[in-house]
């Protein structure tokens, strides 16, 4: 893969989840600070998941009708750090709610469309997602750690000029990105709903958002879980950081583990340890060196399941329905199953508690085993497009 190229899609990558490593470990801390009841903070978060059902669709849509991809990543992130500006001056649940929805409608697009124009450089260059995609996951950690020790130090009202800050530089790098040339594809004549109809895609997407509702309660309600229960800012954020150094270590080790496993094995096998990682939460939150090992197993629950999600993905949406195929991975998995695990995770949260709420988590990934070992049949090299519509 041409150099100049790598860095500059691994520099957004690195910036964009800088900001995901900023606001997913802390807005529910600041929303907490802003007195909302956990219920009130399971809704408010679940409006990016929700936004994730509708918004990418519309533009996966437009970027493949246009042809075009870089000009809507620009668009969507300029959208959307004119709608995090408004969060300053928003107070209550209704404001909130007003400002957060509007936020997350173009927040919840930027990266799909990222992904779409990613893959379609790689089809060209021969590159592999994973390693660009773990620069993503080094932004996550330097963020999620810087921010933990400078909340401890200056407050949680740090937490709105320190994003503001990542966004402005988000957008700024949008202009840098380059323009993919997408190939066309032997399937470009049939229509995407004969490709999401099919049983493989089926099964892929439900075992993917049965998946996603158990990482909704911990992306939610992780770091709230852990602050009743005694730890600093700084020592959730170094928890936050161990998971997504695993996380970079799977997704430079994915090539090598691509040429042994197949792609349901992968996805099985990290299903299998989800179930544990959940249940390890729920029942050791009082021993640091077990949610330490819990959260070693992010490799699998995210890194590895998401680095082979999204090799599936690719083999049955491409050519011009690409951007769409993304879109519509997003809109499920992470739309559906994290508007689910949000919402529910918050009212089990408030009326059950922690504990009983991560190990109810379990639960989900185990139901997306059974699913993706039934369901999803993928055949080698491949291949498992060109048996789709025979």
């Amino acid at each position: 893969m041409h150099t100049n190229l790598h860095f500059r899609l691994s520099r957004f990558y690195f910036i964009y989840y800088f900001f995901v490593g900023a606001f997913v470990p802390y807005w529910g801390l600041y929303l907490k600070s802003e007195q909302f009841s956990a219920a009130d903070i399971g809704v408010l978060m679940s409006l990016f998941q929700i936004s994730r059902i509708f918004a990418p669709n519309f533009w996966g849509w437009l970027a493949d009708h246009t042809g075009k991809r870089a000009p809507w990543i620009r668009l969507t992130s300029f959208l959307g750090l004119c709608g995090f500006v408004a969060v300053f001056w928003a107070h209550g649940f209704f404001w909130m709610f007003f400002v957060m929805a509007a936020l997350s409608l173009f927040t919840s697009s930027t990266l799909p469309l990222a992904e779409s124009l990613t893959l379609a450089h790689l089809a060209t260059t021969n590159g592999h997602y994973s390693r660009i995609r773990m620069w993503g996951s080094s932004g996550f950690i330097v963020a999620a750690v810087v921010l933990g020790f400078l909340i401890d130090w200056a407050g949680i009202a740090s937490l709105l000029w320190f994003l503001l800050a990542v966004q402005i530089t988000l957008f700024a790098l949008t202009y840098s990105l380059p323009e993919p040339k997408v190939a066309a594809h032997p399937h470009d004549h049939f229509s995407i709903w004969q490709v999401v109809r099919q049983p493989n895609v089926i099964a892929l997407l439900v075992g993917c958002s049965l998946m996603v509702t158990a990482h909704g309660v911990l992306y939610n309600f992780y770091s709230i879980y852990l602050s009743d229960h005694g730890y600093s800012k700084g020592m959730i954020g170094l928890l936050w950081a161990i998971g997504v150094i695993c996380e970079i270590l799977i997704f430079m080790l994915m090539p090598k583990i691509l040429r042994h496993f197949s792609l349901k094995t992968i996805l099985l096998i990290s299903l299998v340890l989800a179930v544990i990682r959940f249940s390890m939460i729920g029942f050791a939150v009082d021993s640091l060196w077990l949610l330490i090992l819990a959260q070693t197993l992010h490799a699998a629950t995210f890194g590895s399941f998401h680095a082979a999600s999204v090799e599936v993905i690719t083999q049955f949406f491409n050519g011009r329905h690409q951007a769409k195929g993304q879109a519509i991975y997003n809109s499920v998995a992470y739309g559906v199953g994290g508007t689910v695990g949000g919402v529910a995770g918050g009212y089990a949260l408030q009326y059950l508690g922690g504990q009983q709420t991560f190990m109810l988590a379990a639960i989900f990934p185990l139901l997306g085993l059974a699913v993706i070992g039934l369901g999803l049949n993928l055949t080698p090299q491949g291949s498992s497009q060109q048996g789709m519509f025979k």
